[in-house]
Formats: structure tokens, sequence, C-alpha cells
């Protein structure tokens, strides 16, 4: 059986956030936060439909679809920045880090909705409530986790940081699948919880620095199934990208 996330009200997320590392918000408190209704964040939802296959999984597998880019937000000013590597350090990446993985970029009939920019904006105004106002530099991935091989392996570098400042991982849509549990522990610490987001456009927001968090296997329970995410991560200063040789 799985187990009901802790659904933080909007009121207390940066209090939670503070006290725990992490906060998990329900569709009405997703919405609530970022000013919109469900039904536009629901007319996104089609997209991940159109999601070209990951070209780098390490472990051999064959399920797991995304598509990647990049923003810098400031205040209310959202930018989309030119397309980009994404690129992790092995410290936080043991399995695919070290290396640019060069995604398809997400499509228009994403970036351009304008619930886009204000779930952007929301977000990265929780960023800036517990860190102090500055530009953010966001990564965004939609993924779609699959049971084509069988199994579906939504981390599959296991528990892990992303060596952002914050991380929000919104569940777009499971379909004909078991497994799938979050779980989120103290980076330095013993205590930890598990659960299962099965709500669309339920949410979990991350201080990355404080807590490292995977998610289970999925596996399916008909013919094929899947998991869809929205995965944004927030980082001051600029983006990660590989350590540039010193001359000399």
């Amino acid at each position: 059986m799985s187990l009901p996330p802790p659904i933080t009200p909007p009121s207390l997320v940066l209090h939670a956030l503070r006290e725990h590392g992490y906060a998990v918000l329900g569709q009405e408190g997703l919405c609530e936060l970022a000013s919109t209704p469900a039904a536009e964040l629901d007319a996104l939802h089609p997209t991940w439909d159109d999601l070209p296959p990951d070209a780098y999984l390490r472990d051999g597998g064959r399920y797991r679809s995304r598509r990647h880019s990049c923003f810098i937000v400031e205040g209310e000013q959202v930018t989309l920045v030119p397309h980009r590597a994404h690129w992790q350090p092995v410290e936080y990446n043991a399995l695919h880090g070290g290396m640019e993985r060069w995604f398809e970029p997400m499509t228009p009939a994403v970036i351009a909705q304008p619930v886009w920019q204000r779930l952007l904006r929301a977000l990265a105004a929780c960023c800036s409530a517990l860190k102090g106002q500055r530009p953010w530099y966001v990564e965004a991935h939609q993924f779609r986790i699959d049971t084509t091989d069988g199994i579906g392996r939504p981390t599959p570098e296991g528990a892990h940081r992303d060596g952002v400042d914050f991380v929000a991982v919104l569940l777009v849509g499971r379909a004909g699948i078991k497994g799938g549990e979050t779980r989120v522990f103290e980076a330095e610490g013993p205590r930890g919880i598990r659960f299962t987001l099965n709500e669309p456009w339920s949410a979990l927001l991350l201080d990355d620095e404080r807590v490292i968090h995977e998610s289970t296997p999925i596996q399916p329970l008909a013919e094929r199934g899947h998991r869809d995410t929205l995965v944004l991560t927030f980082r001051a200063g600029s983006f990660q990208g590989p350590v540039e040789p010193s001359g000399g």
C-alpha cells in the first residue's frame, strides 16, 4: 500500500522548508501558490506524449524520455537562455555525472504558456524568501518514465542531491503502474520520510543542501504504464557546468 504524502498548506511552505528541508503541496496548494487554475496546468499534460528517448542512460535502459531547457528568473522576469547541455559533477551523480548531456529542448507548447512563467516566478519567489532576493538559474526537465523494460527507474543514480539550492518535483500524472515511492532523507542526520505522489500537479519542494531524495522503481499494472514528472532545479550564481582547467 502506498503512503499518503504529508501535505503542507501553501501558507506554511516556507516554515516547512526552514524546519524540515522539504514541503509537499497538493494540487490545490500548488495552484494557490502559482495563482493559476488547475485547468491551465492540465493543458500542458499532452506535451509529455512527445518526449524523445533519453540516449544517455548508462544502465542500458530504454525507460526514460525527456526534454530540457534553461531559464533565468529575476523577480518578475523569466528569460529563456540559449539551449545548453545538462551537466552534473560526479559528486552529485555518480552514474551520469561529468558528461555533457544534450537533450532536445522543451517546446513552445509549454514555455509560451502564461502558466509556465507564473509557475517559475512563484517557485523562485519561495527560493528568494529563504535565501534572499537574487537571480535564479533554473533547469527544467520534462520526464516520462515507462515500463518498456518491465521496470522503470525514476532515479537510476539512487538517493542523491542535485548540487543546486532548491529542487521542485511536480507529478504530472501516472498511469498503469505501481511503485514510484518518494523518499526524502536528511543529508546530515538519521531522519527520513517516504510517501507516494498520486495526485496530478502535487509537488515536492526540497532544500537541496539539507536533504537527499530518490524515487523507487515503477512496475506495470497492465501491459505498459508510465509516470510523468516536471523537475525544476534552482541554483544561485550560475548554471552547473564543467570546471574550466586553469591556465599555466
